[in-house]
This record gives structure tokens, sequence and C-alpha cells, in this order.
């Protein structure tokens, strides 16, 4: 893919819209694949965790290749490599806990980033193919895990989630002052334009990028809202 010329990445371009459209497709699709033909589910997870790890260790082939392979490398204290990793563990081992809190970064982070991706280049250049193949892999196991297997936020799953995700802000925030990196941005913005450009100087955008993961998270909690009301009311009958 390399010998090809580059083409440059244009953010909201054709090849941008279709390749998150195909990849929505592919995740649409093995949730209905699930729900229709339970039996199927486990050669989707093992197909879906074979393919991510794949793409893993492509990425750090190529950066030991290129020089920038570091002991930080191996740190998922980026949102969206910490969904990554807490994808393969739940899809080797599905439970209702690892899936809501995956279901929430991915919905969130790995969007996020599909949505407005740090690219240079375009198909089928290496960079892009990697970028967007893990983080769309990492929500179609999310959507995989939560609508097509059934494990399904609780209640309260929000605030978990969000308590969690600052917890690792926190530690990432540790890690960047002790060895001078830039995990989760917390340290100052991107040399890009990002969505961290719309919510203020530092560290101004820290404090208003959490309001707005709070409200993300809120929002992708709406599907289940119903059952967790139904579920209260029950309780309540019951005693």
């Amino acid at each position: 893919m390399d010998n090809v010329s580059p083409t440059p990445f244009v953010p909201l371009g054709a090849v941008h819209l279709v390749t998150l459209a195909l990849l929505a497709a592919l995740a649409l699709g093995l949730v209905g694949l699930v729900r229709a033909r339970p039996r199927l589910e486990p050669g989707v997870r093992w197909g879906l965790f074979a393919s991510i790890l794949a793409l893993v260790l492509v990425e750090l082939w190529r950066a030991a290749l290129e020089g920038w392979l570091r002991l930080t490398t191996f740190l998922p204290l980026e949102l969206c490599d910490a969904a990554m990793v807490l994808a393969l563990v739940t899809l080797l081992r599905p439970r209702p806990a690892p899936a809501e809190l995956l279901y929430f970064w991915a919905g969130a982070g790995s969007t996020l980033a599909m949505l407005t991706p740090d690219l240079r280049w375009s198909f089928p250049r290496y960079e892009f193919v990697v970028f967007f193949g893990l983080h769309g892999l990492v929500l179609a196991a999310a959507l995989v895990l939560v609508y097509g297997t059934g494990l399904r936020p609780r209640r309260g799953a929000p605030l978990r989630a969000f308590l969690i995700t600052a917890g690792l802000a926190l530690v990432a925030s540790l890690v960047n002052f002790s060895l001078g990196t830039n995990f989760m941005y917390l340290r100052h913005k991107p040399p890009v334009p990002t969505p961290l450009d719309w919510l203020g100087p530092w560290p101004v955008y820290i404090a208003t990028s959490a309001l707005v993961a709070l409200v993300v998270f809120q929002l992708l909690a709406l599907p289940f809202r119903a059952e967790w009301r139904a579920a209260r009311a029950a309780a309540r009958w019951t005693h």
C-alpha cells in the first residue's frame, strides 16, 4: 500500500463518508446476524477478536520498523486504546460490566475519532486502513455485545462509565507528569485542529470535555432507559 501515490485525506470527503457507511453496515450486519442466528455468536466474537488483534500487531510491527516503538506505546491510556484492550478482553469473556463500559467508550470515543480523524493520507494508505479498521471493529464489537448478545447496560451505567473514565484520566495525568507524555491531551491540545479547539483553552477544555462526555454517555443510554424504568417498577411491586 505504501507504493501507491498518497492521496491527502479529506475530512468528510467521499472516501471518508463511504468508509463510515461501510463500517456502520458491517456493525449493523453483525448485530443482525447474531440476533437472527445466535449459534453464530461465538464465531462472530472470535472473528472480531482476531481482526482487532491482527491490526494491533500490524501497528506495533510498523512502529518497530519506523523506530517509534516505545514503552509508552504499550500503555493503553488514550480512551480509544483502552477501548481496544477492553474489546479484546470482553470478546474473549463476555460479561455485563466490561461490555457496558466498552459500549460507552466505543460509542463516544471511537465514534468521535472516526468522525474527526487526525490523518494525513487517505485510502489505501496503511495509516488509513489501520485507523478505521481498529476503531470501526471496536465499535462493532461493542454493538454486537450489547445489542447482539444482550449484555445491555444496567441502571446507573452512564455515571459508572463516567467515573471510570475520570479514573483513567487521573492515571493518565500522573503518567504524563512522570514521563512528559500527553495522554488524553491533558497537558496540551494536539497540534492539528480537533473538536477540543471548540472547548476553550487549557485547562478549561479538560473540564468542558468531561461535561460533554457525561452528556454523550447519557444520550447513549437513552435506548435502555425504558428497560430500567420497567425493572425499577417491577422491583417496587415485588416489595
